[in-house]
């Protein structure tokens, strides 16, 4: 049975910035052109291999595109379809910056498959997730968690399965389960196992200096930091003013709504909309309202930033290059950020 937890729109969870805090503005210094990046639907990932060449994944177009750094048009790599090999309904991406092998998660018949594919698409293996009570978190059109969470690490691949007692589950390319890590956090409705999942809903991240971060994205936001056997090293509050709104709205008594399969679920909104790290090790935490923090490799906030392409964006995915440069969506743009 699949449960979908609707979020509140971004802009009921808008406010203001103290102004004595600095919030750094980044102007995009490149990216796609313009006639190429607004050629896709809803370009939900944005990420450059070594060797230069862009993925583009467009959820809404069923497709994931390949861009040369000079091409004039993208070429469609996998396409709509439910079939092996094709994309029905997908919600996530990611890509092996080295030899540009990439994971996509869809779901072709409302059942969640995870399919693996060499950089030029053929089909390397795939596999149907096992039924589970994983409530999607959404905005709007986008899934935020359950297999909106794939990291691919080239081996294996990581997705967050509250409903399975854990934080992380690590799947091998046959579907086997190679791991699971990270104790769910105390919510204080453990009784309410709905509410329970839907506040340790968040993104594993996979840490490019070792380890992994986990960002809860919904309830008190927070992250956590593991090493690379999946032992917890540390706990951080996600603060600062952007935030406080959220927290002060925070309901105690969440509201129920009836969704289209007949199901009562609760609403949940969210404080993050996407995470991830840079070859530093540092983390970069998107919230829903347009402001990202980042955090150093020990937990201590470095900066708060805004990213700003023809407007300030409210960010979908984040992703990092080897030169230091952060690619994100909306709108395939490029950033340079200096410290």
């Amino acid at each position: 049975m699949r449960a979908v937890i609707m979020l509140l729109a971004a802009s009921a969870l808008a406010m203001s910035v103290e102004p004595r805090l600095r919030v750094e503005v980044l102007q995009s210094t490149g990216g796609l052109p313009a006639h190429i990046a607004g050629s896709f639907r809803e370009p939900l990932g944005f990420q450059q291999t070594e060797a230069g060449r862009y993925y583009v994944f467009d959820r809404r177009g069923h497709t994931v595109y390949t861009v040369d750094p000079q091409a004039d048009a993208p070429r469609k790599l996998a396409e709509i379809g439910a079939e092996a090999g094709r994309l029905l309904d997908p919600s996530a991406f990611d890509l092996h910056p080295t030899d540009g092998s990439f994971a996509v998660a869809d779901a072709p018949g409302r059942h969640a498959r995870v399919q693996i594919f060499t950089a030029t698409a053929s089909r390397l293996r795939g596999f149907w997730l096992p039924e589970q009570y994983v409530p999607p978190l959404t905005l709007g059109n986008l899934v935020l968690n359950g297999v909106g969470s794939l990291q691919y690490t080239g081996r294996t691949l990581l997705l967050n399965q509250p409903g399975s007692g854990s934080l992380v589950t690590e799947y091998a390319f046959d579907g086997s389960i190679v791991r699971t890590f990270g104790n769910l956090r105390q919510t204080g409705h453990e009784a309410e196992r709905d509410l329970h999942v839907a506040f340790n809903i968040g993104l594993p991240i996979v840490n490019p200096a070792g380890g992994y971060y986990f960002v809860f994205q919904s309830g008190v936001p927070v992250f956590r930091k593991y090493d690379a056997k999946g032992t917890l090293l540390f706990e951080r509050h996600v603060e600062g003013p952007e935030i406080d709104q959220y927290l002060r709205e925070m309901p105690t008594v969440w509201p129920r709504q009836r969704t289209a399969e007949g199901d009562i679920i609760p609403l949940v909104p969210p404080a993050v909309r996407t995470a991830g790290a840079d070859r530093r090790g540092n983390l970069w935490i998107s919230l829903t309202v347009p402001f990202t923090y980042v955090y150093d490799p020990s937990g201590d906030k470095l900066r708060t930033v805004q990213f700003k392409g023809a407007d300030v964006l409210s960010v979908n995915s984040l992703s990092f290059t080897k030169d230091g440069r952060v690619l994100v969506t909306t709108g395939c743009y490029d950033f340079r950020p200096v410290a």
